[in-house]
C-alpha cells in the first residue's frame, strides 16, 4: 500500500460509528458521524500554502484531500459534533513509498495544524503518529473490503507514556445517490 493508493480507496462518503472510551474520567461515548472525503488539486492555493505555513515545498505534496465530518454523540443529545480539515501527504524525501509526512490544517487531538509521520505496515494498515503540545494522537486506519474501513485512535499523552482516550470506528461507504 501506498499514500496515494489509500487516498483513492478513502475517497467517498463514509457512515462512521465510533466507540471512545475516556480513559482518565472513565467515561464512554458512542458517536454516529459522516465523514466526506474529497481529493483536493495539487495546485490548490490551499495546498500550497499549508505546506509554506510548515516549512514544507508544494511540489511534495501527494493526493491532497480534505475532510469534513458531523456526527451527534449519546454523551449529549444537544451537541453535534462538525468540522472539516485540508490533509496534506509529503512524500518521503528519500523515495520511501510506504512513509512521510502528513499535514493537518487542524489536528485532531488539538485544534491547531499538526505535522505527522505516516507509515504503511506490510498488512497494509495506515498509521499515524501525530504530536501535538499537550499529548500525541496514534491513528491506524484499515480496510476489511473496499467499502469499509476500521479504524483505532488513542490519545496518548505528551510523554507518551498514558493513554487518555481510546476509540474504535468502523466505517462504511455510504452509496453513491442515483
Amino acid at each position: 500500500m501506498n499514500i496515494e493508493t489509500f487516498v483513492d480507496r478513502s475517497l467517498g462518503r463514509w457512515r462512521s460509528q465510533r466507540s471512545s472510551h475516556n480513559l482518565a474520567f472513565q467515561h464512554s461515548e458512542e458517536v454516529l458521524s459522516t465523514v466526506d472525503i474529497v481529493s483536493v488539486a495539487a495546485s490548490d492555493p490551499s495546498v500550497a500554502e499549508l505546506c509554506k505555513a510548515q516549512g514544507f515545498e508544494p511540489a511534495a505534496a501527494v493526493s491532497p484531500f480534505h475532510m469534513a465530518w458531523q456526527g451527534e454523540s449519546d454523551w449529549d443529545d444537544d451537541e453535534k459534533t462538525e468540522g472539516s480539515c485540508l490533509l496534506v501527504p509529503i512524500a518521503d524525501p528519500d523515495g520511501a513509498p510506504n512513509q512521510g509526512k502528513l499535514l493537518r490544517s487542524k489536528g485532531y487531538a488539538e485544534e491547531m495544524p499538526a505535522v505527522g509521520e505516516y507509515r504503511f505496515t506490510e498488512e497494509g494498515v495506515f498509521v499515524l503518529i501525530t504530536p501535538y503540545d499537550r499529548a500525541s494522537a496514534e491513528e491506524r486506519i484499515w480496510f476489511g473490503t473496499p467499502n469499509l474501513r476500521f479504524r483505532v485512535s488513542m490519545i496518548r499523552t505528551s510523554d507518551g507514556k498514558g493513554v487518555v482516550t481510546a476509540s474504535f470506528s468502523s466505517e462504511i461507504r455510504a452509496k453513491a445517490e442515483s
